[in-house]
């Protein structure tokens, strides 16, 4: 069977896939090309539909595309503050391909409103497989850095 190699630029990234014929996947490009659905439900319980990369953070999504949430991602990523936090369906949240390492847990364990489903938002990064997830921002937030 041939297998021919296609390879694409996005963003300075080399994206690679092995491709058979007759095996053409536009479905998955097009989610990296064109991007992912991502609905932020705020504190005011409004919904915010914004489009992220794969590749991307929630937290980068959410700045990237100026969604207003007051305080959110007070340490720009760098796992310090809580500040990101966000709470899955259960059903997707079995669905991430990361688990939370410790650090990232014991950020979790100073944030507000932390659930079974929470994550912060600097540490989980967009698949093609979350176009159209939904996300909640807790109602308030603990900044880890003024404990």
């Amino acid at each position: 069977m041939e297998v021919f190699e296609t390879e694409f630029v996005h963003s300075g990234m080399i994206l690679s896939q092995n491709r058979s014929p007759g095996r053409t996947s536009p479905a998955d490009w097009s989610k990296i090309f064109l991007g992912i659905n991502v609905t932020f439900v705020t504190r005011g319980n409004e919904k915010i539909t914004v489009q992220g990369k794969v590749g991307e953070s929630f937290l980068d999504v959410a700045v990237n595309n100026d969604v207003d949430l007051e305080g959110f991602g007070a340490c720009e990523g760098t796992l310090s503050c809580s500040t990101c936090h966000i709470i899955f369906k259960p059903e997707d949240f079995r669905k991430l391909s990361s688990k939370p390492t410790d650090e990232e847990l014991d950020m979790l364990d100073l944030a507000y409103g932390l659930t079974d489903t929470s994550r912060l938002g600097c540490q989980v990064n967009l698949t093609k497989e979350m176009d159209n997830i939904e996300v909640v921002v807790p109602e308030a937030t603990s900044d880890a850095r003024d404990i």
